[in-house]
């Protein structure tokens, strides 16, 4: 049995719908001081060029994660993130491990999507943060 419809060849196995796959990008910034505003603006910074850099829309997005260190409780992360249109994305917001000499103020977050197979995943790391991730000279 065979047609052409508007899906093109219909026979049985013949259509390849196209492929893609799960993804994970990261990204840092960090925030000019423990204030929401600053919080904010630092969070919609990344978040921001990771969108941009990978050409997601939300509906392509699965999950958020961020995280901060101790010396950030004023705002939220998730919040910028919800600003940005990401109504429909879980996002969660947790604590980095406070290790001894880290940089501080830091907001980081992994971002789970689904894009095309052939993608190629850009990492953002902004400002102060790109020293966090110096093996990533892409990411800056």
């Amino acid at each position: 049995m065979s047609g052409n419809g508007r899906n093109g060849n219909l026979e049985a196995g013949a259509y390849q719908p196209p492929q893609r796959r799960l993804f994970a990008v990261r990204g840092a910034a960090q925030a000019e001081a423990n204030e929401a505003g600053a919080i904010l603006v630092a969070t919609r910074e990344v978040m921001e060029g990771l969108i941009e850099r990978n050409g997601l829309a939300p509906e392509d997005m699965v999950s958020c994660l961020f995280t901060t260190t101790d010396d950030l409780d004023a705002e939220f992360p998730a919040v910028a993130a919800r600003d940005l249109g990401l109504t429909m994305v879980p996002l969660m917001c947790c604590r980095e491990i406070p290790v001894p000499g880290s940089m501080p103020r830091v907001i980081r977050v992994m971002l789970h999507f689904y894009g095309p197979e052939g993608h190629e995943p850009a990492h953002v790391y902004v400002g102060e943060a790109q020293k966090l991730r110096v093996d990533l000279e892409a990411a800056q």
